[in-house]
């Protein structure tokens, strides 16, 4: 196996309406919208991408927007909270700003000596802000309404909602790279990468609670990154090894995935760095057309006639 493991690819939710989705990610958090493209398994569907300024692995929240669908049930066997990395001197920015665009959130507090700001986005997904000393200056997008000096650098991790936690732990630690770190009282288990963002993967114990159900608020499915497709292959034989069934490798345009179930039940994908955004827009026009991969460019008439049509002027 490839001894170095960056962490966090990206992570992918069901969002409501993605109208009010670029509204909120955009104009509020200051992400970019790097990519507006279709569902690959569902046309009918748009994909956005929100990252930095180019969309770097790490940084980037893509989402499937149901505008009908039902809401889903946070609970185990899902990824429950998506935390960003800001800078450790921003949090008193932060307050001030969801105070200024009424966004619900929960007071400041310490958690593994960092400090986190909770709140909900317009669809109830749970979201974090994590302050860190070590944050990376990063490249956060030029046009965002957020200043540089506080804006999001990408991501800090995910909290996976689990029965339990030693399955899944022995499989970010003998497969995937990652290293035990701390515990928060037996009950919290947060094992980290080697990335300096989405680094972290905390394990959070629920034996009693509900089974999650997908829906719209829910994330469905974090992706973790390789450099190559090499080592996604290597990868890939490495958890066949361990007995878990892995999709052949899928072309995303934007990159190779391959997917699978961790023990806890939660989807996981592993996709390669590149080739990135700019192999059909170039980067100051990311995020301004509908774009479709090659084999569906022959219905972009018939997709195009059933997506609904979104503001993103501000791009």
């Amino acid at each position: 196996m490839p001894t170095n493991k960056p962490g966090i690819h990206h992570v992918t939710a069901i969002g409501g309406d993605p109208q009010q989705n670029i509204d909120f990610y955009t104009q509020v958090l200051g992400l970019r919208l790097v990519k507006k493209t279709v569902n690959h398994d569902d046309p009918s569907t748009y994909h956005l991408y929100f990252g930095d300024d180019a969309g770097h692995p790490g940084t980037n929240f893509t989402f499937f927007p149901w505008p009908n669908g039902r809401s889903g049930q946070i609970g185990t066997g899902q990824a429950q909270t998506t935390a960003f990395l800001i800078p450790q001197d921003a949090i008193g920015y932060w307050t001030n700003r969801f105070d200024e665009h009424d966004v619900a959130f929960d007071a400041p507090t310490t958690r593994f000596d960092e400090t986190v700001i909770s709140f909900r986005d317009p669809d109830g997904l749970e979201l974090e802000l994590v302050a860190h000393p070590e944050t990376p200056d990063g490249d956060p997008w030029q046009d965002d309404p957020v200043p540089t000096d506080n804006a999001i650098r990408g991501f800090h991790g995910v909290t996976l909602a689990l029965e339990g936690y030693e399955q899944t732990a022995s499989l970010l630690e003998e497969e995937m790279g990652f290293a035990f770190d701390r515990d928060d009282d037996g009950r919290r288990f947060r094992y980290r990468s080697d990335g300096d963002v989405g680094f972290a993967i905390d394990l959070l114990c629920q034996p009693t609670r509900d089974r999650g159900r997908t829906g719209v608020g829910t994330v469905h499915h974090v992706a973790f990154r390789v450099e190559s497709e090499a080592q996604q292959q290597q990868w890939r034989e490495a958890l066949i090894d361990r007995g878990l069934n892995v999709t052949p490798v899928i072309d995303r345009v934007y990159f190779q995935s391959v997917y699978f179930r961790e023990p806890g039940g939660v989807l996981f994908e592993i996709a390669t760095e590149g080739p990135g955004f700019t192999v059909d827009e170039e980067h100051d026009e990311l995020g301004t057309t509908l774009t479709l991969p090659p084999w569906l460019e022959d219905e972009r008439q018939a997709i195009e006639s059933r997506l609904p049509e979104l503001n993103a002027s501000d791009q």
